[in-house]
């Protein structure tokens, strides 16, 4: 199998597969085809599915900034994926290539066990791309009745919200121009963000550590670094926090599951997403 994506090299989900294939007395290759290195910088994504399918490759991950683009190559969607309209994973079989979305699953889970017991009526979405989406279909099956969405691209906050109006009818969906002002006016539930700001080679936040409410539970999907400014910076206010650990574990549990035909283990490969915070960090990055 293998990983597409933009600046990925300390993706932890190559080792979770590799793991969690040996625990079942499996062989895994797990390969990271990063577009911002130079072996895979002039090939375009239909290019990198071309050879991976031509290779023998099980299927692949697909993460920022293909969730989207990737679904013109394929042949076909799963129903969650095409609900969604985003993939992060692609399944090779019998000459077709089918596009799953485990992200909203992985995040809906995830939420459930952090902050399922937290009020969620009303919920901030901070970007609309393609994990964005997910989780904006995610919040709306976990029960958020007002789903807030901002996005730098506006049009892309308002399809999201467009589609969300007509596929998820329990939840109000709206577009928010002035992120900074409307957190200052409005006193949500909770704060999501689904964009890559945070990570390592993207520091920042979108939210102004002065804007943080004790009452405002705060979650990210980036886990490269575990902890971002959003998080760190929302912990400092006494917000209630949630990491991208959990999303990033419970999407590589049905993916593996996708890739192999057999479930997989949720604890042992948590287990092992965890053990990267007790390893050096050189010897961390994959």
């Amino acid at each position: 199998m293998g990983l597409i994506g933009k600046g990925i090299g300390l993706s932890r989900t190559p080792a979770m597969h590799i793991a969690e294939a040996e625990a079942q007395g499996l062989r895994c290759t797990y390969d990271l085809i990063d577009t911002d290195t130079s072996d895979y910088a002039g090939h375009t994504l239909r290019d990198l599915l071309n050879i991976a399918e031509d290779s023998g490759y099980a299927g692949l991950n697909i993460t920022y900034p293909y969730k989207v683009e990737v679904i013109d190559h394929l042949d076909d969607l799963s129903d969650g994926a095409r609900a969604v309209g985003a993939v992060n994973t692609v399944i090779f079989r019998n000459g077709k290539r089918t596009g799953h979305n485990t992200d909203a699953s992985g995040f809906k889970t995830a939420f459930e066990m952090y902050l399922g017991d937290s009020a969620h009526e009303h919920v901030v979405l901070i970007g609309a791309g393609g994990a964005g989406v997910a989780v904006a279909h995610a919040l709306a099956r976990s029960g958020v009745k007002r789903l807030s969405i901002f996005d730098t691209d506006e049009k892309r906050a308002n399809d999201l919200s467009v589609q969300l109006h007509n596929s998820q009818t329990d939840c109000l969906s709206e577009t928010v121009t002035d992120l900074e002002r409307f957190l200052r006016n409005n006193a949500p539930d909770g704060i999501v963000n689904a964009t890559p700001m945070g990570m390592e080679k993207l520091p920042g936040t979108a939210v102004p550590a002065e804007l943080h409410r004790k009452s405002t539970w705060v979650a990210d999907i980036v886990y490269f670094p575990l902890e971002t400014q959003l998080l760190k910076e929302a912990r400092a206010a006494a917000c209630q926090t949630m990491p991208g650990s959990g999303m990033a574990v419970y999407q590589a549990v049905r993916a593996f599951e996708l890739f192999t035909g057999r479930p997989a283990d949720p604890a042992r490969m948590k287990a092992t997403f965890d053990a990267f915070d007790t390893q050096p960090r050189s010897n961390a990055g994959s």
